[in-house]
């Protein structure tokens, strides 16, 4: 799900969120609820407009994290002969060629 930071210029407050891309949030009360942070002083009705953001890029560390995302890491160890180092626990890796 993605993260989303609202601005309240009443109370001049940023708060981060994750909801649906589809989900508006227009109001203080809402946006609190949903983080489920104290309203405080600002009333539940006061305006929030959604900041532009920043896209999060998940960067792999290790052959583990390939393998979680989905995806399929290949290295070569040969002239002409790769191998595929993120295959499941049990499996042997596939040579390719």
């Amino acid at each position: 799900m993605p993260t989303y930071d609202y601005f309240c210029p009443s109370n001049n407050q940023k708060v981060e969120v994750m909801h649906s891309i589809h989900d508006k949030l227009e109001t203080w009360g809402e946006l609190c609820q949903l983080a489920q942070i104290d309203q405080g002083d600002t009333p539940t009705d006061a305006p929030v407009r959604r900041m532009l953001g920043v896209p999060r890029l998940m960067v792999p560390a290790s052959n583990n994290d390939y393998k979680n995302a989905g995806f399929t890491k290949l290295v070569k160890r040969d002239r002409g002969v790769y191998e595929n180092v993120t295959a499941k626990d049990g499996e042997d890796p596939i040579i390719y060629r």
